[in-house]
């Protein structure tokens, strides 16, 4: 639940400055109340708010939001369970808002895939503070270059699309990010350390990107794109 203290924070009051940007959020929240009220807070900040109560309407509606909250105690899924599921399909930011508030149920809720983690009870300004934090980083992870080019392959990042002799081709936020990030680099072969802190910000395994790489070598149609120099990172060669 929302700390009763800050919970009704009037329009004039001082607290965290409106950001410029307005986004689709999703609140995934069981208990009536505590859903009412957050929505209320952030709609009074600008934002587009939907609502699922359970998980399995979380996981039917994420795609069109900007970010999700995600209430862990849910009445048909467990909440980490929902949000590794929606890691494995895209890189929707996901903050998970809960009362386990155990090291341990931080280090599971993390490692599901959330990107921050807000025991209950919380300020509204602290959550606005991180939902901003949140935004704020995966602004600065979009590629700076707006559309990239080699033979059949481009990339555009206005619209974030792949597409192989026009046929596009569906990738998640974060093969986007790592192939665009190759492929403005061709030659390259650029460290897995500089790969995490781009694309992941450090939170993720020498794992993950093996993962990608795999993902993103299928839906290119082969293993020419993308080359693995061993013991050092990536580099991106094209066909």
């Amino acid at each position: 639940m929302l700390d009763t203290s800050l919970r009704q924070v009037p329009p004039n009051s001082a607290g965290p400055a409106r950001t410029d940007a307005a986004w689709r959020l999703l609140v995934v929240e069981n208990d009536t109340g505590d859903a009412e009220s957050l929505i209320r807070g952030l709609t009074r900040h600008g934002h587009t708010v939907d609502r699922a109560e359970t998980g399995y309407a979380a996981l039917q509606s994420y795609r069109n939001a900007d970010l999700m909250l995600l209430d862990l105690e849910l009445p048909d899924l467990d909440g980490l369970e929902v949000c590794r599921e929606v890691r494995s399909a895209c890189d929707i930011p996901v903050i998970a808002v809960t009362a386990r508030g155990s090291e341990l149920d931080r280090v599971l809720g993390l490692q599901a895939g959330a990107d921050d983690y807000l025991v209950k009870p919380y300020g509204f300004r602290e959550l606005m503070a991180r939902i901003e934090a949140v935004m704020r980083r995966m602004r600065l992870q979009e590629p700076a270059r707006r559309t990239v080019s080699h033979g059949p392959l481009q990339i555009d990042a206005s619209s974030r699309e792949v597409r192989i002799r026009g046929r596009r081709v569906e990738v998640t936020r974060k093969e986007f990010d790592l192939l665009h990030l190759l492929a403005s680099h061709p030659g390259t072969v650029i460290p897995r350390h500089r790969i995490m802190q781009q694309v992941w910000g450090d939170s993720w395994s020498r794992r993950t990107i093996d993962t990608h790489v795999s993902s993103l070598r299928k839906k290119l149609g082969g293993g020419d794109w993308i080359t693995t120099v061993r013991g050092v990172g990536l580099q991106f060669t094209g066909l």
